[in-house]
């Protein structure tokens, strides 16, 4: 099992979640978070005052999912948040070792 983990530009969130739905993703979980790569955050100006925005807004999305299917999520990700600036994001997969389902009890990939 693999968990792929993505960070993206928040206005690319619900057309991302529409493309994997599209190919037969059923969950996913969703985060609000900030942070910064090589952009190292912006300058604003608010009331007149200019000043530095260290941590820019992000979302994180987390795919639990088949061995066999993370590949294909993380190239649906990959062409759906694009837009060829600065900032669009990092896709990272990590191995699942175990996941158990709460109200059931089923393990492994059944609990996916």
């Amino acid at each position: 099992m693999k968990l792929v983990t993505a960070v993206l530009k928040p206005f690319k969130l619900e057309e991302v979640r529409e493309a994997l739905t599209a190919i037969g993703v059923q969950g996913l979980m969703v985060s609000e978070v900030k942070g910064y790569g090589r952009q190292s955050g912006h300058t604003e100006i608010y009331r007149g005052a200019e000043y530095v925005v260290n941590f820019v807004p992000k979302i994180r999305l987390e795919i639990a999912c088949p061995d066999g299917e993370a590949e294909k999520i993380v190239e649906t990700i990959a062409k759906t948040a694009r837009t060829g600036k600065i900032g669009d994001g990092k896709i990272f997969v990590w191995d699942i070792e175990q996941a158990v389902r709460v109200r059931t009890g089923e393990q492994g990939e059944d609990a996916l």
